[in-house]
């Protein structure tokens, strides 16, 4: 509710991202680069795009290199700084704060990309383009980590009442 009181988008891909970030993490912890690096880089090639466009159309050429920054250079860093930690055995937590990283920079730049253009639009496209969107995620998701699920180390050993780890 309180995306569509600031924002009038009705944000239905809430879900992609929690199922992004557990599908990223678990690619971490069996060592292998999640596919949420390629499709942040992509997205970071698309808005710096986009963003280049808009800039000089404006005719405010001086405020592209702060642009390109935020919305390309920052987030290709983050891709690169999680595919490059991927095949290492690196502790959880760390783990933890990339994945939290790369899912996190996807939402603004998928403002950038879907919702900044038609951000004047009526209620209703913006519903249909965050369906639209919610399709995508789906359809990139089961691109990157597959149907079948993923299977990873438990965070903590449990234990049973007599102590011993289960």
């Amino acid at each position: 509710m309180l995306v569509f009181a600031v924002t009038r988008v009705i944000w239905v891909p809430s879900g992609e991202f929690v199922a992004f970030g557990t599908l990223t993490l678990a690619a971490l912890q069996l060592g292998r680069t999640p596919g949420t690096v390629g499709l942040l880089a992509v997205m970071a090639i698309v808005a710096g795009l986009m963003e280049t466009a808009s800039t000089l159309r404006r005719g405010e050429a001086a405020h592209l290199p702060r642009r390109l920054l935020v919305w390309t250079a920052v987030p290709l860093a983050i891709a690169g700084a999680v595919a490059a930690v991927a095949p290492l055995e690196l502790p959880l937590p760390v783990q933890i704060l990339a994945t939290l990283a790369a899912v996190t920079a996807l939402g603004p730049l998928l403002y950038r990309i879907a919702f900044q253009p038609v951000a004047e639009a009526s209620v209703l496209v913006l519903l249909i383009v965050s369906v639209a969107v919610h399709f995508a995620l789906v359809g990139f998701g089961l691109w990157f980590f597959g149907a079948e699920g993923s299977r990873t180390p438990p965070f903590s050993a449990s234990r049973s009442p007599s102590g011993r780890s289960t």
